[in-house]
C-alpha cells in the first residue's frame, strides 16, 4: 500500500503522481527539500538579540499550507533532528546546546503551527486566502506561546542552577522580558509574513488545480 501523506486538497496532492512508488518518493523527497527551505530561511535573518528575525515562520506556514499537516509536521521534526544532531541549520548553528537558547521555543512551536495550518489545508482552505490567513495567524500565535514560555523556562533553569542571566533579561520581571524580547517586536512582521504566505499558496492553488 502506498504511503499517503497529503490530500488532493493541497497543492502537492494535486500535483502528486498517481502511482504508488512515485507518489511515496515525491512525498518523502518533499520533506527533505522542506528542511532545506527552512535552513535557507534561517540564514536570511536580521541578527536581533535574543531572537533573530528570520523568514522561517513564513516558510513553515507555506510548507504546511502547500503540503498538508503530515508532510508539514514531518518536515519540522526532521529539521529539528538535523539541527540537534549538530548540523548548522538553525539561525545561529546547531547542536544539543540549542535547547537552552532563548529562541528554541519558537522552533518547537513550529510543530503545532505546521499541524494547525496543514490540517485546514488538507480540508481545502488553501483555496481560500482569507480563511487560510486566519489559520496561519492562529498557528503562528501558538508558536509565539511556545517561544514566550520557553524563554521563561530557560531563565528559571539558569537561576535555579546558580547561573547568571544575560544582561537583557530582567530577573525580577521574567514575564515582561519574555514579552518585550520574544513577542512584541515580531507581531506585525509575522502578520505580514502570514499574509504573504496565504496569498502565495492560494495563488499556487489557482495555478495548478485541475479543471473539475
Amino acid at each position: 500500500m502506498a504511503l499517503t501523506l497529503t490530500t488532493e486538497n493541497t497543492v502537492l496532492g494535486t500535483l502528486a503522481a498517481r502511482s504508488g512508488a512515485m507518489r511515496t518518493a515525491m512525498q518523502l523527497g518533499t520533506i527533505v527539500l522542506g528542511t532545506l527551505v527552512l535552513w535557507a530561511a534561517a540564514k536570511i535573518s536580521v541578527p536581533v538579540w535574543p531572537v533573530p528575525v528570520t523568514l522561517q515562520s513564513l516558510a513553515v506556514a507555506a510548507i504546511a499550507a502547500t503540503f498538508g499537516w503530515r508532510i508539514g509536521v514531518a518536515t519540522i521534526l526532521l529539521y529539528l533532528a538535523e539541527g540537534l544532531s549538530g548540523l548548522p541549520v538553525f539561525a545561529t548553528g546547531g547542536g544539543l546546546d540549542y535547547v537552552l537558547r532563548p529562541s528554541f521555543g519558537f522552533i518547537l512551536g513550529w510543530v503545532p503551527m505546521a499541524f494547525i495550518i496543514g490540517y485546514v489545508a488538507d480540508r481545502g482552505l488553501s483555496k481560500k486566502p482569507v480563511a487560510l490567513f486566519g489559520a496561519m495567524v492562529a498557528g503562528n500565535a501558538v508558536s509565539f506561546a511556545f517561544g514566550f514560555a520557553w524563554m521563561i523556562v530557560v531563565a528559571n533553569l539558569t537561576l535555579s542552577a546558580g547561573g547568571t542571566l544575560p544582561a537583557w533579561i530582567d530577573a525580577t520581571n521574567l514575564v515582561g522580558t519574555a514579552w518585550s524580547k520574544a513577542i512584541e517586536p515580531f507581531v506585525i512582521w509575522d502578520i505580514l509574513k502570514m499574509a504573504f504566505a496565504a496569498l502565495t499558496v492560494a495563488g499556487l492553488w489557482r495555478a495548478v488545480r485541475r479543471p473539475s
